[in-house]
């Protein structure tokens, strides 16, 4: 590889990192147990339309939300102590 080439490729594998931190910022989290709230709630021997299968959706939904909600205080604090704290790195 030619030495003219080398810091093109280092600056598109920095941008390629930076961009897929980006993309995934914005993905939904898992709810605990798995990630496809049918599947889960049915093997835990809840039939469809039942009320206990509806409260199982309801309550993984619950926790997803939750989560994002976490997610977003986590990046808003960390947003805030750094224009807080500009001298440390």
């Amino acid at each position: 590889m030619p030495l003219a080439t080398a810091p093109r490729l280092l600056a598109a594998l920095a941008l390629a990192v930076a961009l897929s931190a980006c993309s995934a910022r914005y993905q939904t989290p898992v709810a605990v147990g798995g990630d496809d709230d049918d599947a889960v709630c049915q093997s835990r021997g809840y039939a469809a339309g039942s009320p206990e299968y509806v409260a199982c959706r309801k309550d993984r939904d619950v926790q997803r939300s939750a989560a994002t909600a976490r997610a977003d205080r986590r990046q808003r604090d960390l947003g805030e102590y750094m224009l807080n704290h500009p001298e440390r790195p």
